[in-house]
């Protein structure tokens, strides 16, 4: 039981009693549940809010054009709480390194890493050869502090790392090395914590790109991890639902929540993300209601995105980026789905706004070819967990429609899962494996990729795969309604299934008939899937 009278939050079994009362919860929206409780519990002095802001200082030389000031990030508003004092920096080794990049792939790279105590002064050294690391540049801190959320749970203390690169020469392979006063990357002893990233390049080439969602700490998660790195991507998608820390998902303040987790995912996935930019969005699991009304001040200390969606502040997880000749849109289904709705329309519309205005952008701009949207909640689906969402598809699908996206890429169903090539809800081409679809011509593939490592979901029809095919004319499924209910439906356009762990590896030729060629491995490295999207040049 939580000992509120020295200012405990509640547990999962104490919120009905003591937090927030059951019939409210239900009509509560995650802001108005945090809300409730914050305001409820700083009468005790248990919570009050607090800032994590510092200046970072991009430097000259190795970047091109002047010293740009770094990407404003918005400081997330965090639980304050007691900050551990700095200790000797030669004892505490970085850890959890993760690249992103800017709104600009080919001048920009956001480096982010961990540190388990506070440091002085961190910093990150970067050069063109690993024993020329000239340029030194100020990292900022962003603290997290998490309560004690129950008596089995430990307040933790979190501190997150951010250096922004701007300037950057396209095409280039860049050294770096993450440090801190006691802590010198190029110190000999110090050669492991050094990684390498390279900026995209000027013209269009031939790249891979790889994706997936679910991921959290695994055996699994790990091996998906490192088949994943020997596929040399030049980006990695994350489809939401990341580490699990939050291991309920119902983005209520009462979710059975352990920020240590984070400790244990972010050294996890070091070993790629230290070269590999790691462009992620939100899931469900990944609204952590106790760090901001929308539950986001999370996200926002340990990842730094472009910033250019419709509002940082509010959706982190939307933005988009181009790379070659691909535009890339990330997206927040929590904002529009009709399953677990803490979130949903916490935006006002304006994701779904920006959406259609980027799209017609990216659409418009020449030398790109193909557009790629990735977001958590499946538009089509045929799992008995969670199905498709109808909000994805009422608020979405028109557009992707409209603006004729190339491929869309899922997660939350524990699986993998393909469609033919869709229009208006309905299979308007079968695409059988190995075959091709065009989205102008013939509709838009929908791939859902969530087999990263979290535990399996089942599908009610039988697997259907490379080497076990077993096709169906028709597989009986459901939508989730907007008023919360399941909508039954029978539908054509499920064409391979998968129920193990796995990811997507999307390889890019830019050349005289552009094309996609989309393939699915198994974490034993078996092909599951591979299919083509191919685009005429100039429709």
């Amino acid at each position: 039981m939580a000992d509120f009278s020295r200012g405990t939050p509640p547990t999962s079994s104490d919120v009905p009693r003591v937090g927030i009362p059951e019939r409210l919860a239900r009509r509560m929206t995650m802001a108005e549940q945090h809300e409730y409780l914050r305001t409820r519990l700083s009468r005790r002095g248990a919570l009050r809010g607090g800032v994590a802001a510092a200046g970072t200082v991009a430097g000259a030389g190795l970047l091109t054009g002047s010293a740009s000031a770094v990407e404003r990030r918005p400081s997330p508003t965090l639980l304050a709480g007691p900050v551990s004092r700095k200790v000797d920096g030669s004892l505490v080794a970085p850890f959890g390194r993760h690249l992103a990049f800017g709104a600009d792939p080919r001048t920009q790279m956001r480096i982010s890493w961990q540190v388990p105590l506070a440091v002085k002064a961190p910093y990150v050294r970067i050069g063109l050869q690993p024993w020329e690391l000239s340029q030194k540049i100020e990292a900022e801190v962003r603290p997290l502090h998490t309560p004690s959320l129950s008596a089995k749970l430990p307040a933790v203390d979190q501190y997150y790392l951010h250096a922004a690169l701007d300037g950057l020469r396209p095409g280039v392979t860049y050294y770096y090395g993450v440090g801190h006063d006691g802590f010198d990357p190029t110190d000999p002893r110090r050669f492991s914590a050094l990684g390498t990233f390279r900026t995209a390049p000027e013209k269009a080439e031939s790249f891979v790109f790889t994706a997936f969602g679910d991921q959290g700490v695994s055996y699994d998660a790990l091996a998906n991890d490192q088949l994943l790195l020997g596929q040399d991507p030049s980006f990695h998608l994350h489809a939401g639902d990341l580490c699990y820390a939050d291991t309920s998902g119902h983005g209520s303040t009462s979710d059975v929540y352990d920020a240590r987790v984070w400790d244990s995912f972010l050294a996890q996935t070091d070993s790629v993300a230290a070269s590999v930019p790691w462009m992620v969005t939100t899931g469900n699991h990944d609204m952590e209601a106790w760090y901001s009304p929308d539950g986001y001040g999370g996200q926002l200390a340990r990842w730094t995105l472009p910033g250019n969606g419709p509002d940082p502040r509010k959706a982190p997880g939307a933005y988009s980026f181009t790379y070659a000749n691909v535009g890339v849109v990330a997206l927040d289904a929590n904002d529009v789905s009709y399953e677990i709705t803490p979130n949903t329309g916490y935006t006002g519309g304006e994701q779904t706004r920006w959406l259609d205005r980027r799209l017609g952008e990216l659409r418009a701009q020449p030398g790109i070819d193909f557009v790629v949207v990735f977001f958590h909640h499946c538009a089509f689906s045929t799992t008995s967990a969670h199905a498709s969402d109808g909000g994805v598809r009422d608020a979405w699908v028109p557009l992707f429609e409209k603006h004729q996206v190339d491929l869309v890429i899922n997660g939350h169903n524990h699986v993998y899962e393909r469609t033919d090539a869709i229009r208006g809800g309905r299979a308007a081409k079968q695409v059988p494996i190995g075959g091709s679809a065009d989205a102008v011509r013939d509709g838009i593939v929908y791939a859902t990729a969530g087999g990263a490592g979290a535990r399996l979901y089942e599908f009610p029809v039988p697997d259907s795969y490379e080497g076990q095919v077993k096709d169906l004319d028709e597989v009986n499924s459901y939508h989730w309604a907007k008023d919360g209910s399941k909508s039954k439906e029978s539908v054509e356009w499920s064409r391979v299934r998968y129920t193990g762990f796995s990811f997507l590896v999307v390889k890019v030729d830019p050349g005289p008939n552009p094309k996609l060629e989309v393939t699915t491995l198994a974490e034993s490295g078996e092909r599951v899937d591979h299919f083509e999207v191919v685009r005429t040049p100039g429709r």
